[in-house]
């Protein structure tokens, strides 16, 4: 096993790889590692500085762009292949009144997690579909907290203490299961998993996923 400073120097070799490959990228993005590949199923190193200023900055550029151009809601370090606890979220919210309220899908503005950890506030567990950058063509069905704790802190070390409800609570789930080797398929009501043809589409656009809970066999929560 590397000692701390050889695993912290490998893992600043990597941020700097995937920082490079954004570089040399016609668009600014970095390669999404998919299910498969270590990264996914490591727990995260917690952040500690092994980045310069200059260097997470760039990291975080080239994670929001790649997250933008996917595009998805949310992304954490390990889809890149770099098992460090770092995350970026941003969600424009639904344009559906119907699917905002049903779903309390509210704009989320671009935000970066550092070592971030959660806890369900309540009993209350809704499901709906969700996907994954890092599983491409396929999507399930996740019953999660409607409302959790959120730990942690930003990019510039301002601590993070507060409570998100609703599809934000759902991204900081996901993105934070990420940092612990957890994809979204391990806590799935398997029997919803789709593709992301002419079925999975229509069950993904319900508002809640009712006619694919009936028509598939699942509980929704």
């Amino acid at each position: 096993m590397p000692s701390g400073a050889q695993w912290d120097q490998a893992l600043r070799d990597v941020a700097l790889w995937i920082i490079e490959a954004g570089a040399r990228s016609d668009d600014g993005v970095a390669p999404i590692v998919q299910a498969g590949h270590p990264a996914l199923r490591a727990v995260a190193t917690p952040y500690d500085g092994q980045l310069s200023a200059s260097e997470l900055t760039a990291l975080l550029d080239v994670m929001h762009r790649t997250m933008r151009a996917a595009p998805g809601v949310g992304l954490a370090a390990p889809q890149l292949g770099l098992p460090v606890a770092l995350a970026v979220l941003e969600d424009p919210g639904s344009v559906s009144p119907e699917h905002a309220e049903v779903r309390e899908r509210e704009r989320l503005p671009y935000r970066v997690l550092v070592n971030p950890r959660y806890t369900p506030v309540g009993d209350e567990r809704v499901g709906f579909y969700e996907g994954c950058l890092s599983v491409v063509g396929y999507q399930a069905v996740v019953a999660r907290a409607r409302r959790v704790r959120l730990t942690g802190s930003d990019e510039h070390g301002t601590p993070v203490d507060e409570v998100v409800s609703g599809w934000s609570a759902r991204i900081v789930q996901h993105e934070t299961d990420h940092l612990n080797g957890t994809l979204y398929l391990d806590r799935a009501e398997l029997r919803s998993l789709a593709v992301t043809d002419e079925f999975g589409a229509r069950w993904a656009t319900e508002p809640r996923p009712t006619s694919a809970a009936t028509a598939l066999g699942f509980p929704l929560d």
